[in-house]
């Protein structure tokens, strides 16, 4: 056997349907789409069908429960707080407030509010005044000799 001896097994391949190009192809005219309707007009996919049978996205099991009135807070570690104060991008001696933490670049957008955890090392006598802390967080502020208050955010109306 030579290379140029090769061929594959006959009716393995199959020239390409041409459609649209006359009666005798037996693809002519409306080219296999039928009269009329949705399916007959160029540039339309129904997404999402699947012919009958029932939509992937159907058939994947559904869990939990989304609440759509969640609030979601940017979260802060208190030893990234203590690190912008050493770095003196945050002062300890004047209140530190969300808004402080916003422009110190700590934090990029405020969310439903800002929520203090306790990850991290902070040594600073500093009042921080936010939405939310931890209770590790609480603990360990008020261990370093300053106050952490968490205050009820305003409904926006």
């Amino acid at each position: 056997m030579k290379l140029n001896e090769l061929s594959d097994n006959p009716g393995a391949t199959q020239r390409k349907k041409r459609i649209g190009r006359g009666p005798g192809s037996g693809m002519g005219k409306t080219g296999g789409r039928g009269i009329k309707g949705q399916k007959s007009r160029s540039g339309v996919a129904i997404k999402g069908y699947e012919g009958g049978q029932m939509p992937l996205y159907q058939r994947l099991p559904k869990r939990g429960f989304n609440n759509i009135n969640r609030k979601t807070f940017a979260v802060v570690n208190l030893g990234l707080i203590q690190k912008f104060i050493d770095e003196g991008k945050i002062d300890a001696k004047a209140d530190i407030t969300e808004e402080a933490l916003i422009a110190s670049g700590l934090v990029r957008r405020k969310k439903d509010g800002i929520r203090v955890l306790a990850k991290g090392d902070f040594k600073a006598k500093a009042n921080i005044t936010v939405t939310g802390a931890s209770k590790g967080a609480i603990e360990a502020v008020e261990k370093a000799g300053g106050s952490l208050t968490v205050a009820t955010p305003v409904a926006a109306e």
